[in-house]
């Protein structure tokens, strides 16, 4: 009962916190569609008064011989008639169309809200897989929820203050009339409230295999896996697995409705005869003459109105519950925390660098990993030089650049920069400083001026050095519309590089942020060695004034680098220049040697 009870309260606090989402994200179009609201809720009863005296005015006049004086009273309250109805259909046209553009208004400013957090959290998330599962469910709420919650509020409150002024009518006929529309009404609601719970739990559980399925049909109909399915046959045995996969989530779903769907048809036959009793009694109080026919008509249609307005107050109560409930994993997502944080007060950064950057004893384990990927890591990295980290896979080279950009932070020890622990510094700053390739750099669907300056398109002359200095200009000016072709095949007029192209457009767009510190992680993995050559050429004039740590499985490349550390099992176990480490016969040598005898 008491974690029941938590769950209620935490449940309206949500709501709470979606309501302030809705109000924050479009006051204007809320304060509107309240004013919307209390009109639509006053007109119905308006209406209804207005029929009893048309017909007390109708069948008084039955009975006189002079009908005109009848008709003077029963031609004006048609015309408040025809009125009331022309003003209940503008206030719902109206209201339509606000609500309409304050759902628009709302989901597109909580999809900015999604995108910022997503871009915000750490990078360690995105090796979780538990990560994409709350990820998966908040991309699959955010869209509608919340304008489903706007659209059931605004029904609830109509709903309410309808009820409300109709209730008043029905207690002047009798106070039992409250207690026959709750005995209607409720059962159903409480199966409802109970099916959006099971419903909840249910799908919460389901989301892992929900999300395999989206990988199936991803893999199914994207472009990244399109070469491989059709050279290996591969279509059939994975559109198997995702209809299985869809058919156990169907199997289980309809189970739950089969069940609800009974539990409905026995709360709707007993509220049949909850309002058969109720109207049989307005019927008899007529008949006995306690009641006009003015009455009759006014309670009848207040009996049913009052029904269906507490039909609707308590189906929006349900659907709002449910609706909240499914949106906490919109704020779970929104709440996850960042371990590499901001620090409280940021320390500023001299520039240039003067004594350049440490790792300290620096140990490293990924999140959920029980085997350290860096272990006690003491190394420095002069200003204006040039460091390599080489070794075979596995061995600790990416995680050692991942904790130099701060996308985590060392789980002992410290890396600081002219002496500050880089925890001391504004995330924003640093990552200002530094300009890195990465061996599975990006392609963006755009133009090739935006690939190499994504936020800055319009800077021609920098990008076309970077583009000259990385090997891309040759490429890029080969292409239809030169530097504004999209490129990629994602959208109409795109043109598709070669692996080993694209990755030249990637070097430049690390070329052209002009930062103090280069990181490059397998630059020219995919450029053939010719090419490879005259980057290395244009590159050495680059680094000339920037501190740079090049990471390359091709030894080769890594000649001309200052200092070499090379990396096994997290550990250094060889540091110095190339020369300095051929005459030693150790761990480089070796892998040195082996490349090399493929080019004798």
């Amino acid at each position: 009962m008491a974690q029941q009870n938590r769950l209620q309260i935490r449940q309206v606090l949500q709501l709470g916190r979606a309501l302030r989402l809705v109000w924050q994200s479009s006051p204007g179009w809320t304060s509107a569609n309240l004013v919307l609201l209390v009109v639509q809720a006053v007109l119905p009863v308006a209406s209804l008064y207005l029929t009893k005296l048309l017909v007390d005015g109708v069948s008084s006049g039955l009975l006189l011989p002079d009908k005109s004086s009848a008709l003077a009273t029963v031609l004006p309250l048609l015309g408040l008639l025809g009125l009331t109805a022309l003003a209940a259909a503008a206030c719902r046209a109206l209201s339509g169309w606000v609500s309409e553009a304050q759902t628009q208004v709302v989901t597109d400013y909580l999809h900015g809200i999604v995108h910022r957090k997503a871009a915000a959290v750490d990078f360690a998330y995105y090796e979780n897989a538990r990560y994409y599962d709350t990820l998966h469910r908040a991309l699959q709420e955010a869209p509608f929820r919340p304008a489903r919650i706007i659209a059931g509020l605004v029904q609830l409150g109509q709903s309410v203050f309808s009820l409300l002024a109709v209730a008043l009518l029905l207690l002047t006929l009798h106070w039992g009339t409250a207690l026959l529309l709750l005995a209607a009404v409720l059962p159903g609601t409480l199966v409802r409230l109970r099916y959006a719970e099971t419903l909840f739990r249910w799908q919460r559980l389901r989301t892992p295999r929900e999300r395999r399925a989206w990988y199936f049909n991803g893999m199914l109909t994207g472009d990244s896996h399109a070469k491989e399915i059709r050279l290996f046959d591969l279509a059939e045995a994975f559109e198997q697995r995702y209809c299985e996969l869809r058919a156990e989530l169907r199997r289980e779903r309809l189970q739950l409705a089969s069940k609800q769907a009974l539990a409905d048809f026995a709360t709707q036959a007993g509220a049949a005869v909850a309002i058969l009793a109720c109207l049989g009694y307005i019927a008899l109080r007529t008949l006995q003459g306690g009641l006009t026919l003015g009455d009759l008509f006014m309670y009848f249609q207040a009996f049913q109105r009052a029904q269906t307005y507490l039909q609707e107050a308590l189906g929006s109560l349900v659907r709002l519950y449910e609706d909240n409930l499914f949106l906490s994993y919109l704020y779970e997502f929104l709440d996850l925390p960042n371990h590499v944080a901001e620090p409280a007060e940021p320390v500023s950064l001299p520039l240039p660098l003067q004594s350049g950057i440490r790792f300290e004893n620096v140990s490293f384990c990924y999140p959920d990993s029980k085997e350290s990927a860096l272990d006690h890591i003491d190394l420095t990295i002069a200003p204006g030089q040039i460091v390599a980290f080489v070794g075979e896979n596995g061995s600790g080279k990416t995680t050692l650049v991942k904790l130099l950009c701060r996308l985590y932070d060392p789980s002992a020890g410290r890396i600081t920069v002219d002496g500050i622990d880089l925890r001391d510094l504004s995330l924003r700053t640093w990552r200002q400083t530094v300009s890195a390739i990465f061996q599975d750099f990006a392609r963006y669907h755009l133009s090739a001026a935006e690939n190499i300056a994504p936020a800055h398109a319009e800077e021609s002359e920098p990008i076309a050095r970077a583009a000259q200095a990385s090997g891309a200009h040759e490429v890029i000016a080969q292409l239809r519309d030169g530097y504004q072709t999209l490129l990629g095949r994602w959208f109409d007029q795109g043109e598709e590089l070669s692996v080993g192209q694209w990755q030249k457009v990637a070097l430049a767009r690390a070329f052209w942020r002009d930062c103090p510190v280069l990181i490059l992680d397998e630059p020219t993995s995919a450029i053939d060695a010719a090419a490879e050559d005259e980057i290395f050429e244009k590159f050495q004039l680059l680094a000339a004034r920037r501190t740079t740590v090049l990471i390359s499985h091709r030894l080769s490349t890594v000649k001309l680098a200052d200092r070499i550390y090379v990396l096994a099992q997290g550990r250094i176990v060889e540091q110095g220049s190339h020369d300095e480490l051929i005459a030693r016969q150790g761990t480089y040598a070796r892998l040195f040697e082996l490349q090399a005898q493929h080019y004798r």
